[in-house]
């Protein structure tokens, strides 16, 4: 109980400086969703490596994570006449539900970059950005 515990702890220490900068960029997705991304696809991945034998089991289980986090993120995209809004967080929940898989595999380097590489991007490239509006 205690490993597994530990398990989702990373997985929620990881997922807070991306849900911190959504938070704090006021964006729909933050505090409260990301986390609970990590969390749950880390619990599902641990749940499914105990319960089951063999890969083919848990690779249904991650399949099943990867659509249902894709669905939960286009939930998050925008669109109107001039704009779409809501890919990055969007990008963003599906990273973080691929920082909670890694992590119940015990692949603490790729949850690591996951995390790194996601919470730099969110928050230093909005500078670069560009905005095109259609005519």
């Amino acid at each position: 109980m205690l490993y597994h515990l530990i398990q989702l702890g990373i997985a929620f220490v990881l997922s807070l400086p991306i849900a911190l900068n959504r938070e704090m960029k006021h964006k729909g997705a933050g505090l409260r969703t990301f986390p609970l991304v990590s969390i749950a696809s880390c619990a599902f991945m641990l749940v499914g490596m105990d319960t089951y034998d063999g890969s083919n089991p848990e690779a249904r289980i991650m399949y099943a994570i990867i659509t249902g986090v894709g669905f939960i993120g286009g939930g998050a995209i925008f669109k109107d006449d001039s704009s779409v809004k809501g890919t990055a967080t969007a990008a963003s929940l599906w990273n973080t539900a691929a920082i909670g898989i890694s992590v119940a595999y015990a692949r603490y380097e790729i949850a690591i970059v996951l995390a790194v590489v996601n919470f730099l991007i969110l928050q230093f490239s909005e500078p670069f950005k560009v905005t095109v509006r259609p005519k």
